[in-house]
């Protein structure tokens, strides 16, 4: 089936740093031309965007709510998006999703089924 997988979560100390990683089952990220972003689901607080790469590999992030500590990076040898989180905080603590767009502007063409990220000492 065609979704995307992400991988990379787990459970962090606070200051902390990791990278998620997101690759596409049945089709490919990079060959497809898919511009991919990464959200995130807080307890208590909607889901929210958090950066946008486009499939030439242009960071867009001026739409999205987080903001700070994350970079992200399309890894073309391994035809993935990574999202790098830095000093990692309590707040951080949810599950993140990928999603495959045609466009950083456009609608949702296919969801990971997301990876928990858990901040704690």
């Amino acid at each position: 089936q065609l979704k995307l997988v992400e991988s990379g979560g787990g459970l962090v100390q606070p200051g902390g740093s990791l990278r998620l990683s997101c690759t596409a089952s049945g089709f490919s990220l990079g060959l497809d031309y898919y511009a991919v972003s990464w959200f995130r689901q807080v307890p208590g607080k909607e889901r929210e965007g958090i950066l946008c790469i486009s499939a030439a590999g242009q960071d867009t992030n001026d739409r999205y709510s987080v903001k700070g500590r994350f970079t992200i990076s399309r890894d073309s040898v391994e035809d993935a998006v990574n999202l790098e989180i830095d000093n990692l905080k309590a707040e951080d603590t949810g599950v993140y999703y990928c999603a495959a767009k045609h466009y950083c502007s456009g609608a949702v063409d296919y969801w990971g089924q997301g990876t928990q990220v858990t901040v704690s000492s």
